[in-house]
């Protein structure tokens, strides 16, 4: 890979404050790749390969997608943290990932919070606590009130542990005191394959992925983790409206590179992520799929990054994920 020079970010530095031309040019020529630690199509994969066109044209590069899932994101995450610090090398990561992975993963050689820095948040994301059709469940009490039968067991599917389905599965069993069994898949897509099969009791699924299939009959929503109702699907109450909103976090995603990249080119990175968010056809794009903008300024982002990395910890202690 042809390496950008420190020189040169520092050009970009300063570019920042010229045309969008100008800022481009510093950094002509360059190939940068973005890594998704998850399965392709997910939501993951979605924003970010949304992201690349505008995030190419602010740094200057062609970004190409590497998906390297596994490991709830860990395997994605490494590969980044040891590659060079150049700025070159990008992963897509969670909120999920930053606080929840280190409690899952006690015995893996890295920490996002010492090994990785923030670039910029690329959306909210919630989720949606789906059932299929042939269930007969409609309500979020009907599937409480099965949950609670004699000799029933409920499972749910997860996009791994410490993923985001997860995370509100282990919720959604401390608000209903209903025990349900996680299945663990790599990824969104192979989640989904079991939940249209009727394999699957529920799932909170993503928002990007769980539209289609909800408008389509071919599931059934309950309800939505985000604090208001999502325009996207209006008739789907929130956890909060039926009662069990206990744990009030917020999922959101982000662009990270190694802690070891220099100075003034997080700083680069962060001015152009920072403008490609705001691109027209990203944000009509992501927000066709219901995430949501989630505007953090790049002098706040550190502060931001450490406060809600301590709230999810917090949370997801609360509600006993652990290492198993």
């Amino acid at each position: 890979m042809y390496q950008v020079t420190r020189r040169a970010w520092v050009a970009a530095v300063l570019a920042a404050t010229l045309p969008l031309q100008a800022a481009a040019q510093s950094g002509a020529g360059k190939t940068a790749t973005l890594v998704v630690p998850f399965a392709a199509g997910g939501p993951s994969d979605f924003i970010a390969r949304l992201l690349a066109r505008p995030l190419g044209r602010e740094m200057g590069a062609q970004v190409i997608i590497d998906n390297r899932p596994g490991a709830s994101g860990n395997i994605g995450a490494k590969q980044v943290m040891a590659s060079r610090p150049d700025g070159l090398t990008l992963v897509h990561t969670t909120i999920a990932m930053q606080a929840v992975n280190p409690l899952m993963y006690p015995d893996q050689d890295f920490n996002p919070s010492r090994d990785l820095v923030p670039v910029g948040i690329t959306g909210a994301l919630p989720n949606v606590l789906v059932v299929h059709p042939s269930s007969g469940i409609k309500t979020l009490a009907e599937l409480v009130a099965k949950g609670r039968q004699k000799d029933v067991q409920l499972n749910f599917a997860t996009f791994g542990p410490g993923s985001s389905p997860h995370f509100y599965g282990m919720l959604f069993e401390k608000t209903t005191q209903v025990a349900a069994e996680p299945i663990a898949y790599k990824g969104s897509g192979d989640a989904a394959k079991d939940m249209l099969a009727g394999r699957i009791d529920f799932m909170f699924d993503s928002m990007t992925t769980a539209i289609a299939n909800v408008k389509a009959g071919k599931l059934v929503a309950l309800a939505i983790t985000s604090p208001q109702r999502s325009a996207l699907l209006p008739d789907v109450p929130t956890l909060k409206e039926l009662g069990h909103g206990g744990v009030d976090v917020n999922f959101w995603l982000a662009l990270q590179v190694p802690a070891r990249t220099p100075p003034e080119v997080v700083s680069a990175l962060r001015q152009a992520m920072s403008r490609a968010v705001q691109d027209p056809e990203y944000k009509q794009g992501v927000a066709a799929r219901g995430v949501e903008n989630l505007h953090v300024a790049p002098e706040q982002l550190d502060t931001f990054f450490a406060s809600e990395t301590r709230r999810w910890r917090d949370a997801a202690l609360s509600i006993g994920i652990k290492a198993e």
